[in-house]
């Protein structure tokens, strides 16, 4: 290994252990709480040597939302095989490994979706292009399942994608926020309200206009144009 590959290699080492320091600390005393100094306490590094990899706190934060939105697509865009002729088990499965994520990445979701203090996504999506990509796959994936008349004719996939993702998105948060009844089976609760979304979906709740709404990053690129 050369020196040029040795320096790139201690270099992606240090800023790794940077984030998981930063994240532990995030999740665990909130965003507002956390300093660069405290970050450089917890990896023993001095804060000056933080800014040379991360110019704030924010970029910090940044570069670990856009990890965790990574790991969260690879469950959602990659569902499992769906059942011939039955494409409500692709839509089940797409959407089930978004608490799947929530069980796995439990830091990650809590710092994306549970922490009122972090800067706010939607004001930097120049970094989260892949974000609406792979969204605006999935809604693909479910008009595709309201053509072949899995949900009636009308509904509005962007419902489906925001009842869908709120349904899980609420059992997520109870086990994560530990507020389970004691005993209560967390993936039982989510297996059954999805089942109850996807029921209501099929009788026609998605056929409102009340959720037609644009993605923000499009609409925020088409402002720029």
């Amino acid at each position: 290994m050369g020196v040029k590959e040795r320096q790139e290699r201690d270099r992606e080492a240090v800023s790794r252990g940077i984030l998981d320091a930063a994240r532990e600390l995030f999740v665990s005393h909130g965003y507002q709480e956390v300093s660069i100094r405290k970050i450089a306490e917890r990896i023993e590094y001095s804060p000056a040597a933080i800014y040379g990899y991360f110019p704030s706190k924010d970029d910090i934060f940044f570069a670990l939302a856009e990890e965790g939105f990574r790991l969260l697509f690879s469950y959602g865009a990659s569902p499992r095989p769906a059942v011939e002729g039955d494409p409500m088990d692709s839509i089940r499965a797409m959407f089930w490994r978004y608490f799947e994520f929530s069980k796995e990445h439990p830091e990650y979701f809590a710092l994306m979706f549970l922490d009122r203090s972090v800067p706010r996504i939607s004001q930097n999506w120049n970094r989260f292009g892949f974000v609406s990509e792979m969204r605006g796959q999935m809604i693909v994936r479910i008009q595709q399942a309201i053509d072949s008349g899995a949900f009636p004719a009308g509904t509005e996939p962007n419902a489906v994608f925001r009842i869908l993702l709120t349904s899980l998105h609420g059992a997520a948060t109870m086990k994560l926020c530990d507020r389970l009844a004691q005993g209560e089976d967390a993936d039982a609760l989510a297996r059954i309200t999805l089942d109850a979304a996807i029921t209501g979906l099929r009788h026609g709740a998605g056929i409102t206009s009340e959720l037609a709404f644009e993605c923000l990053h499009n609409v925020n690129e088409e402002r720029q144009s």
